[in-house]
């Protein structure tokens, strides 16, 4: 949260503009949800001098205005995708469709560990220095491993980069997803978006679709790495419902003094309820996004508070 645009993903968008550039590409598209891996798109984009789309469903557009506004303030083009259920989904169906179009010119800066091979890989190398560096911490301040490693999963960046520094030591790993994007929860294997993975689908194998409270976790597939830890039993995928990430908002705001991003409040809501059966316990939790972008949208659901 403490990163430049305000979350995790400035660390992926970073190299893979920087590959952009080595590969003589003028121009960048990306997805975005909740409007951080857009935000961070358009930052990157603006400092290397790139072209930059940003495909957003008109949905997710609505309920996070702020992002937006920064997007075009940085110079990129933001477009509202109307098909569909006008969330993630469709946006990486139309930055998909710009990308394969104009490939000559433009990389497309996928924002997850999804989609077709190398991005789940390249996006994970990316992002596990948020693993290592708390791994170290972890070392420096407890002299051991914790015990649960928690992060929010909608296609699992942020989840995992923070796993990759725990995978091999004896630390439950923990990633929450939304009650009604369970990808990993109530999904099976099918194929979406260039990749094979736990997918919400019907029985005839359409995809289905997905919601959450929060933009970015609004997926209903999840990255096939999560899938490959679930299979083995070496991570676990618990759901909370939009409740108790609201609440889970709020007690954080009180008693931490940190506004979380709503996607973080899931994780923040899975330890609030597990709590009383981890006592004793040392829990560390991925805060990978600070919530200024959801304040307006909390505003409408709370309304005034005392």
């Amino acid at each position: 949260d403490l990163n430049h645009t305000g979350s995790h993903k400035i660390n992926n968008v970073i190299g893979q503009t920087l590959l952009a550039k080595r590969m003589g590409k003028k121009r960048i598209v990306a997805e975005t949800g909740a409007g951080q891996h857009g935000v961070a798109s358009a930052t990157a984009a603006a400092l290397m001098g790139l072209e930059c789309k940003v495909y957003m469903g008109a949905v997710d557009v609505s309920r996070q205005e702020l992002n937006v506004f920064r997007m075009r303030l940085l110079g990129s083009d933001v477009e509202a995708v109307t098909s569909g259920s006008q969330t993630l989904k469709d946006a990486v169906n139309e930055a998909m469709r710009d990308w394969v179009a104009t490939v000559e010119s433009t990389h497309y800066c996928l924002g997850s560990v999804m989609g077709p091979h190398p991005y789940p890989y390249m996006v994970r190398q990316f992002h596990r220095v948020i693993g290592e560096e708390a791994s170290q911490q972890c070392d420096d301040l407890l002299g051991s491993h914790p015990d649960f490693v928690v992060a929010c999963v909608g296609g699992g960046s942020n989840a995992m980069g923070i796993f990759s520094g725990f995978v091999d030591t004896p630390a439950r790993l923990i990633g929450v997803e939304p009650a009604g994007g369970a990808a990993v929860g109530r999904g099976q294997p099918g194929v979406v978006h260039g990749m094979k993975s736990y997918l919400m689908q019907d029985e005839y194998g359409q995809v289905q679709e997905a919601h959450s409270i929060s933009a970015g976790l609004d997926y209903p597939g999840v990255g096939p790495e999560h899938s490959y830890l679930a299979s083995i039993g070496r991570a676990e995928y618990p759901t909370v419902t939009d409740d108790e990430v609201i609440e889970a908002f709020q007690v954080m705001s009180r008693t931490e003094g940190i506004i979380p991003a709503l996607e973080c409040a899931h994780a923040m809501a899975w330890i609030i309820r597990e709590s009383p059966k981890m006592q004793g316990k040392t829990v560390l939790m991925n805060l990978s996004g600070r919530g200024d972008k959801d304040v307006g949208q909390m505003m409408g659901i709370l309304g005034g508070l005392k």
